[in-house]
């Protein structure tokens, strides 16, 4: 019996234009989006569906803005059956409210919020990021360990096979890239980013994160949700929570999940959300798997 995860795309996913065509053809997207916008008191909807890219690229905005995508779909798919969840960064909290864990307009709270404390920690402590291919994880990890003499640099993001992404302060990154580059990296490319994601300069977002989570209700859940943190599956409020906070300073396991969700029998991957970068991700992880993408209305047609 082949069994099936959903999966939700993080920041970098935006694109001007995003969900118009989902609040358009549905009359409860509507209900959700003015609902979510009343909530936050901020017309979101009109920066995704008209930009300018510049604003919709904002934390504060792309994160709840991906967050709502995710949710406009899975409004419209209450039937389908799945097996597991998980999201990258981000995405995490979309899966949380697939498998019922959090309430969609209490998780879009705390996205926006999430948003907003990132990008404040990025203001007050500035970073970067920047992609790496070509390189084995035991390498890289080892210049950033070497690199970390000059400023904070860690991996921040382990994609794909050869695929990864590092975050810290500006010099500690420009160090390991420079030493990327001399030891065999493929490409070295830094990231246009406002803050050093799941790195220890995140620290100043944890404290307005945690206030938020402590005052939202969260539900256990039948149905596992794959954690960034740990790269295996949980289904405990607490844990759940502790693992949310944890996931601002530390990276993002996404290839670990994918092959332990294998592990557990997991045969086919649905993306739902915006762009496909998740699909294109897992089919790089594993050959033997199969991988769909929801992100338009007209894309429901795919599931069954």
């Amino acid at each position: 019996m082949s069994k099936r995860a959903l999966i939700f795309p993080g920041q970098g996913s935006q694109y001007v234009g995003m969900a118009k065509d989902i609040y358009d053809s549905s009359q409860q997207a509507k209900e959700l989006v003015e609902k979510a916008e009343e909530k936050i008191n901020f017309k979101i909807s009109e920066v995704m569906f008209n930009g300018p890219i510049e604003e919709l690229k904002l934390t504060s905005i792309t994160q709840p803005a991906i967050f709502l995508h995710g949710v406009l779909l899975l409004n419209e798919i209450q039937n389908i059956k799945f097996d597991a969840v998980a999201g990258h960064s981000l995405g995490e909290y979309t899966a949380l409210v697939a498998n019922k864990c959090l309430a969609p307009l209490d998780a879009f709270s705390l996205v926006r919020k999430r948003g907003e404390a990132m990008l404040s920690a990025g203001e007050k402590y500035p970073g970067t990021m920047a992609a790496i291919i070509g390189m084995k994880d035991t390498e890289l990890i080892q210049i950033c360990e070497q690199a970390s003499s000059i400023g904070i640099v860690q991996c921040a993001n382990f994609n794909s096979p050869g695929q990864i992404v590092i975050s810290g302060s500006l010099d500690g990154v420009k160090k390991a890239m420079e030493l990327a580059k001399n030891n065999g990296a493929k490409l070295v490319k830094e990231l246009v980013v406002s803050g050093a994601f799941h790195s220890p300069l995140m620290k100043p977002a944890i404290d307005e994160l945690k206030e938020s989570l402590d005052i939202t209700n969260f539900n256990d859940s039948t149905i596992p949700v794959y954690s960034n943190v740990t790269a295996e599956p949980t289904n405990k409020s607490e844990q759940i929570k502790k693992l949310l906070i944890e996931q601002l300073t530390s990276p993002v396991k996404w290839e670990e999940i994918i092959n332990n969700m294998i592990r557990d029998g997991i045969t086919e991957f649905v993306e739902i959300g915006p762009g496909n970068v998740l699909q294109g991700l897992a089919k790089r992880i594993s050959k033997d798997i199969t991988a769909i993408g929801i992100d338009k209305y007209s894309d429901l047609d795919k599931l069954s």
